[in-house]
């Protein structure tokens, strides 16, 4: 009698780990679950497949966070050129990790998060950005969809919109979700047309998403106790660790 192979339940395992970590993190801030989870899976397969893996589960968090708070329809009819920009970006930037690798990618998001973390000091100014919505919107949106579309990331870009704008906390979480979900079904729809999002991936990525969302409310439930300012801060903290885990897993390939 063969032995049984330990090697998928372990994976498996791990991978639920990762998930339940993502989305715990997401829960409680509203964003984080992709960032947190693409380089982690990153480590124990390839951005390629933790990419695949995360569209679904990304899709359900996404429409959940959305639909919380209240007033969504207000928040997405201000700032929905954002997210209809970062679908061109996320199309633009999908069709890059379809024919080349997306290693490339990572130092220069984690050059980008470093120059806007040390604006002040580098001289680099983004005042520009309430004064001119429309430009930003293009610029933003864009920069998120395309880095989405790479490295599955779109968070960075976004956020130094949404701190330069001031939006208070619920509207951000919003905003965030909103963009992430027209990405990541453009994205979806990408890979689908590729012939990479197979059978194989969504029922491997089905009870994940099912972990996720169930993982997801329970963070939820300690989301409304965090101040905006505090809020705040936690997004620039979210941005020096991503510039660390961006550099980490570059050279480590």
């Amino acid at each position: 009698m063969n032995p049984i192979d330990p090697t998928p339940l372990i994976t498996l395992l791990i991978h639920a780990g990762i998930i339940a970590f993502a989305a715990l993190v997401h829960g409680t801030i509203g964003i984080g679950f992709p960032m947190i989870a693409t380089p982690l899976l990153a480590l124990i397969s390839d951005v390629r497949t933790a990419i695949l893996l995360l569209v679904l589960p990304t899709v359900l968090l996404n429409v959940a966070n959305i639909l919380r708070g209240g007033r969504w329809t207000h928040s997405i009819a201000v700032y929905w050129p954002l997210a209809a920009y970062g679908m061109i970006g996320s199309l633009i930037g999908t069709r890059l990790l379809i024919f080349f690798s997306p290693e490339p990618f990572l130092p220069l998001m984690a050059a980008m998060l470093i120059i806007y973390l040390n604006a002040d000091r580098f001289g680099a100014g983004f005042a520009w950005v309430p004064r001119h919505p429309r430009i930003a919107f293009a610029v933003f949106g864009l920069s998120a969809g395309i880095l989405a579309g790479t490295v599955n990331v779109m968070l960075p870009a976004l956020i130094v919109f949404a701190l330069e704008m001031r939006m208070s906390k619920t509207v951000m979480i919003q905003v965030f979700n909103f963009c992430f979900l027209f990405g990541k079904l453009t994205q979806g729809a990408v890979f689908a047309q590729a012939g990479l999002m197979t059978t194989d991936v969504l029922m491997a990525s089905a009870p994940l998403a099912g972990l996720g969302l169930a993982v997801m409310l329970l963070g939820m439930r300690i989301r409304d106790r965090i101040s905006t300012e505090v809020y705040r801060r936690w997004l620039r903290f979210l941005l020096m660790v991503l510039a660390v885990m961006l550099m980490v897993q570059f050279f480590r390939r």
